[in-house]
């Protein structure tokens, strides 16, 4: 599977632009603001139909504009597949696979795999514990839609819950009865997301802790632990808590509070982790997202790699780099703004490339 073309109008800077791609290595590169990572926000975007960065879907239109629209072409076991997406101010957001709208655009997640490694993913360590639920149920979505399904109507219900809660904390009335109905349906979909998590991490582990070790050429453990208070009691403890979310006026107990703790001998990543040993552990958890989705889809993620050759050593670069010389990733989109340095790392690779000099 690769992405042969994109057309965008009116994306975040981008006016009018059209792009070819080849089936290896395309590396967008110009100056700092030019747009580069917004052009591979344009492609997360085909693939997850929202943005990696700007949340609010109306914050990805050109300024001044009331629209923006991607298009994008597909080869895929040798069909050709077209996608569109478009965004109208005030109109519901549109996508279609090979003119054909989606119901849902759930229903869209995992039809073109990717995986991205970017200088923000050091919030994974940094950040609360809803950007490790992300990463992890990103993953889940795309290889699981189940998962997928069961999330979106936990995510909900919860919502619903919590309004729920509000409402009788407000009119300080404290009434069980009325949450009985929510827990009803919420603990089984909790039940089955917290084991699929667990279940992931158990499979996920095996080559994130190969990666770790291939990556940093030290001898240091490394591990995730999947710390959930979810358990086969779930229901009887998601009602005893009912007067403390009564109090709080929110569900405190449930899958939307659990954490992925990362850890280095078995010690706080984040507390103890030299930033060094921090990027050997995000980049081995990316790498281990690739190969998970390709073992489950078998195909390979389309990969972007935003900024890399800035914000990471010569070590880890030659790691990448030689990973890419093996075959082992299939389509890469890389940024750079300094053409000369690219191509130093590159011309000497095997793998079709192409470089695009924006401007």
């Amino acid at each position: 599977m690769h992405l042969q073309k994109l057309q965008l109008t009116q994306f975040k800077n981008y006016e009018q632009a059209s792009f070819e791609f080849v089936e290896g290595i395309n590396c967008l590169l110009g100056r700092n603001g030019i747009g580069k990572t917004n052009l591979l926000d344009a492609i997360y975007y085909l693939a997850f139909t929202k943005s990696a960065f700007n949340a609010v879907d109306k914050d990805n239109i050109l300024h001044e504009a009331t629209f923006f629209s991607l298009k994008g072409k597909l080869k895929i076991d040798e069909q050709d597949i077209n996608i569109l997406c478009a965004v109208q101010q005030g109109e519901k957001k549109m996508l279609k696979w090979s003119g054909k709208a989606y119901d849902k655009l759930s229903d869209h997640i995992g039809k073109m795999p990717l995986v991205m490694i970017a200088p923000q993913d050091t919030d994974l360590v940094r950040d609360s514990s809803e950007t490790r639920r992300k990463f992890f149920d990103s993953l889940l979505c795309q290889i699981d839609h189940e998962y997928l399904n069961n999330l979106m109507r936990y995510n909900h219900l919860l919502k619903q819950r919590n309004t729920l809660l509000k409402q009788l904390l407000e009119n300080n009335r404290f009434d069980s009865s009325q949450l009985e109905p929510f827990d009803e349906l919420m603990v089984p979909l909790a039940l089955s997301i917290a084991q699929k998590r667990s279940e992931l991490i158990q499979q996920f582990s095996d080559d994130f802790e190969i990666f770790y070790k291939e990556i940093s050429d030290d001898s240091e453990s490394v591990s995730i632990v999947y710390d959930t208070a979810v358990t086969e009691n779930y229901k009887e403890e998601l009602k005893a808590r009912h007067k403390k979310d009564f109090f709080q006026g929110r569900t405190t107990l449930g899958i939307h509070r659990d954490d992925f703790k990362f850890l280095i001998d078995e010690h706080s990543l984040k507390k103890f982790g030299s930033q060094g040993q921090q990027k050997s552990f995000l980049i081995a958890m990316k790498l281990s997202q690739f190969v998970t989705i390709e073992k489950v889809m078998g195909k390979r993620p389309i990969m972007l790699l935003d900024d890399i050759f800035d914000k990471l050593d010569d070590r880890r670069i030659a790691y990448l780099l030689k990973m890419v010389s093996d075959g082992r990733f299939g389509q890469i989109f890389l940024t750079d703004a300094r053409p000369e340095r690219t191509k130093m790392y590159l011309d000497s690779l095997s793998s079709e490339k192409k470089y695009f000099e924006l401007d």
